[in-house]
């Protein structure tokens, strides 16, 4: 595997990138959210019954053959499973955690952020849906608005299973809950079983509609099978989708070809 060539799919150049500072840091977690899309069509496959959903495979090779040399996206899993694989390479000082998502179904492991230890410790996740992390959160701290006018911190949390809560805000808005989480270390492969629930059980969130989603510059878009959503400066709009419309967006807003062509051997 080639950390080049995914800071190449993620558009950064690797000859740009040798502090292994916060700026950084910033830089190589900004630019994955908004070229490597949140997607769960490896669970679903095809919402107009093409194609079945090829699975999920939390190998470091196969998250690698998946997001960069095919071009695809994933969920939390296999995003920060891959990115954290990154920041390592690059020689960044990475844990990885076992997260829970408040208000989803609170498994003891249903979602994997990242810990970066710099002059502080820092929060770091590329694998969320909307509203997306875009920068490193100290865990002790806050950061102001980001490019889609979204705040985030992390504090205490008062429940007795986790130790930290990581918050977000729209502008003028009122604080809420994203997930709870602690800074026990964890493997990748702690969250297979987990990941093999969440993309095979009835009652999961996963196991309907496809959802994709990205981060933009000035916010971020999201499709499902029936609509198409742009958020831009805090304004969303949204537009019903046919099938030739979902297959259009997925590749000309999300750089996603599904049902893959099939690749000459």
């Amino acid at each position: 595997m080639d950390p080049g060539r995914y800071l190449s799919r993620i558009g950064v150049p690797p000859g740009e990138v040798s502090a292994l500072d916060r700026a950084t840091l910033e830089r190589l977690q900004s630019a994955h959210v908004t070229s490597v899309p949140f997607e769960t069509l490896s669970i679903t496959g095809d919402p107009f019954g093409a194609r079945d959903g090829e699975g999920v495979d939390l190998s470091l090779p196969a998250l690698y053959a998946k997001v960069v040399d095919r071009e695809r996206g994933g969920f939390c899993f296999e995003l920060n499973g891959l990115f954290g694989w990154l920041l390592a390479e690059l020689g960044f000082e990475v844990t990885r955690l076992a997260a829970r998502m408040v208000g989803a179904i609170e498994l003891p492991a249903n979602h994997h952020p990242l810990l970066v230890t710099l002059d502080r410790e820092y929060l770091v996740d590329v694998g969320t849906g909307i509203p997306m992390l875009r920068q490193p959160v100290a865990l002790d701290g806050r950061v102001p608005p980001d490019a889609g006018g979204v705040e985030w911190r992390v504090v205490g949390s008062d429940r007795p299973d986790e130790e930290r809560l990581l918050q977000y805000r729209r502008t003028d808005g009122e604080w809420t809950d994203r997930y709870v989480f602690g800074t026990r270390p964890r493997e990748l492969a702690y969250f297979e079983a987990t990941c093999d629930y969440l993309q095979s059980a009835p009652e999961s969130g996963f196991t309907g509609d496809p959802t994709v989603a990205m981060s933009t510059a000035d916010g971020a878009v999201e499709l499902d099978p029936d609509s198409f959503s742009r958020t831009r400066d805090g304004e969303t709009t949204e537009r019903a989708v046919d099938e030739s419309a979902f297959r259009r967006l997925l590749g000309a807003e999300f750089g996603v070809e599904y049902p893959p062509r099939e690749r000459p051997s």
